[in-house]
């Protein structure tokens, strides 16, 4: 179910709660509350999930870019041990392993760089959603109060209503 219509029904359910009498509260049905906001949970958007995932396996993709760039390193040193005599050998073997390492860390940044990216819509969507659903909260928060400041200046309380609602006790 979209987060949206969860807070459209969190919204009525406030906005229809009975009124306590001589106070600005209403009574609202807990079990409800609690079944709506654990739909909410529930609708998570899966992008969360995802941008987790993929900032553990850029986290991983860099470890693995720095294990290599390290083995290659290794490699180099150690021919450039065995073949001291040649001389050209290990400066070819070290712009080799430079090269992967100066390619490896442009992987890295582009990666983390595009994942910023993907996270920061993911994050936007989430707070345009919270915005909206803090919107309307709000708005049953007012109206409530309004009900309630109208029952004043009326000079008479609300009107107590059997469980249907349809018959003044």
């Amino acid at each position: 179910m979209d987060v949206l219509v969860l807070i459209d029904k969190l919204d009525d359910l406030v906005h229809n709660a009975k009124a306590v009498p001589l106070t600005d509260q209403v009574r609202i049905d807990r079990e409800e509350i609690y079944d709506i906001l654990d739909q909410m949970r529930a609708t998570i958007p899966e992008e969360i999930k995802q941008a987790r995932w993929i900032v553990k396996e850029r986290q991983e993709m860099l470890a693995e870019a720095k294990r290599e760039s390290d083995r290659v390193l290794g490699e180099a040193r150690e021919q450039a041990v065995r073949d001291a005599s040649q001389t050209e050998i290990v400066k070819i073997a070290e712009r080799q392993a430079q090269d992967i390492i100066d390619e490896s860390r442009r992987q890295a940044r582009e990666t983390r760089l595009e994942i910023e990216d993907w996270a920061d819509g993911i994050l936007s969507t989430l707070e345009q959603n919270l915005d909206r659903f803090l919107l309307a909260v709000r708005r049953g928060r007012e109206r409530l109060h309004e009900r309630s400041q109208e029952s004043v200046v009326a000079g008479v309380g609300p009107i107590e209503r059997d469980l249907d609602g349809d018959e003044p006790l």
